[in-house]
């Protein structure tokens, strides 16, 4: 008969939390790369962030826990005058950064926001810098917060390139608590052995299911489940720098450990070694705030715009060509909820580009939803995977996202199909897409600065010196500094 008594000997940590543990210690970034497209990722991630500000779903979630609390020497939330722990401030910095699904995406067997982690690693900077002011020691610099991006989107990348946690119902959004609890324990001075332990504990965390991303429950939890992982990871790396243990097996634990119980007796892979690929390769959303399996299904329909506009009540159908990802998540058809739900309609996306040549933020909102050309245009649509594409989406060497679109007339005509392989924030198309993220940043931030305000923050973000030599704390003075200031 079986044993039913346990080994208790003490494990060595897992070797995986101890390969990021010496990533976040010892690696030495050297590419200029890595920094010029931190810098452009920070940028983005903000002005991201400013713009959800516009929508009461979003704000009325910020703010400290009890109305009126100021935290002393707490951290600051762009755009807004809530100084909070930074716990709280992390919650909502990633909130804002996610809410409008605008902030830049890495796409692979898993799905990845990596500006998400914006939320740990602002809130931290943000309080210690100040701390050691206070303390007359020096400050962080943006330069640490440009290198802690750099690791946290490495680490988050490089799990989703063989990790997919969609595929057993998970959210993505363990990533970014991975990613936030090693740099936010870094930031906040802990050695090895404490982002061990914060690690650890993430692992042993209950996980976010997909269900909220989903129909019939697509919800606008997705909007916010980011800023609650970084939140959740600043947390979990505070109670390691107080000296909370860890749990060293916590993915190879017989029966108990992540592994077995997450993974179904599966191991976490680790494909490539940490460096700064994942950054480099980001793609950014510069034009359209969509789920970005449709970036491209958006820019084809808007292609076609002016040689449809005149013919919309002649149209036959309409024969969407993808990849599998897109397949899985955002092909849907029947009645739409809310805004997340639309935002994660290839189709209504698509039908909105076509109809009006443009795709805005506004454009999921209840009552522009209601105008009935685009449910009309939804129901002519078929959708179909182009197995060519589902590959080079995989490829290394090409991580595309193809989308095609050929719209058939009731009389047998049709315009020339449109396909796109590479959506405008990809690396192929990079140089084309930088002068459209400073005007996008721009656009983003009027409602909420003056003019030469932002001209001012713009230059800060294309002078590489000025930007890196910057406190972290005067940093943020700069983006909760309102008009009225």
């Amino acid at each position: 008969m079986k044993s039913l008594t346990e080994q208790n000997i003490k494990p060595v940590p897992d070797k995986e939390l101890g390969i990021i543990a010496d990533y976040i210690i010892d690696y030495k970034i050297e590419s200029e790369l890595a920094f010029k497209t931190a810098r452009l990722c920070l940028m983005d991630a903000l002005g991201c962030a400013i713009l959800a500000l516009n929508y009461p779903a979003c704000t009325r979630l910020l703010g400290p826990i009890i109305a009126g609390t100021i935290v002393p020497n707490g951290a600051r939330v762009p755009g807004t005058s809530y100084i909070l722990d930074p716990i709280q401030a992390a919650f909502d910095i990633g909130t804002t950064i996610r809410w409008l699904d605008y902030n830049d995406t890495w796409l692979a067997a898993e799905w990845a926001h990596p500006s998400d982690n914006l939320g740990a690693i602002l809130a931290v900077a943000d309080y210690i810098s100040l701390q050691n002011t206070l303390e007359k020691k020096q400050p962080l610099l943006m330069r640490d917060v440009l290198i802690a991006m750099i690791k946290a989107y490495e680490i988050q990348g490089v799990l989703a390139l063989e990790n997919g946690f969609n595929q057993i119902g998970l959210d993505h959004v363990i990533l970014v608590k991975i990613a936030s609890a090693a740099v936010a324990t870094y930031l906040l001075n802990g050695n090895r052995n404490a982002i061990i332990n914060a690690l650890s504990n993430v692992f042993v965390d209950g996980q976010s299911l997909r269900t909220y991303r989903h129909a019939p429950n697509t919800g606008s939890r997705k909007s916010w489940a980011a800023g609650d992982a970084t939140s959740r990871a600043v947390r979990l790396a505070w109670l390691s720098i107080q000296g909370e243990m860890g749990y060293l097996s916590a993915l190879t634990a017989n029966k108990w450990g992540f592994n077995d119980v997450v993974l179904h007796h599966h191991s976490l892979k680790l494909p490539r070694a940490f460096s700064t690929y994942v950054i480099e390769n980001i793609l950014f959303k510069v034009a359209y705030p969509a789920e970005f399996h449709a970036q491209t299904a958006a820019e084809c329909a808007i292609s076609l715009h002016h040689k449809i506009k005149n013919r919309l009540h002649h149209i036959d159908k309409i024969i969407l060509t993808t990849q599998e990802a897109a397949l899985r998540i955002i092909n849907k058809t029947g009645k739409l909820y809310n805004p997340a739900d639309r935002d994660h309609c290839l189709q209504y996306i698509t039908a909105v580009a076509l109809l009006f040549g443009s795709l805005k933020a506004e454009y999921y909102e209840d009552q522009f939803a209601r105008n009935p050309e685009i449910d009309a245009l939804r129901n002519k649509m078929q959708v179909q995977e182009n197995p060519q594409f589902s590959k080079d989406y995989l490829a290394p060497d090409k991580r595309s996202i193809a989308n095609a679109i050929e719209i058939y007339f009731n009389d047998g005509s049709a315009p020339e199909k449109a396909q796109i392989e590479y959506p405008l924030g990809h690396l192929r198309r990079r140089e084309e897409c930088i002068p459209l993220l400073l005007q996008k940043f721009q656009a983003n931030l009027t409602d909420r600065f003056a003019a030469n305000k932002i001209e001012q923050l713009k230059k800060l973000f294309t002078d590489e010196g000025s930007l890196e030599s910057m406190p972290v704390h005067k940093f943020m003075h700069e983006f909760v500094t309102l008009p009225s200031d």
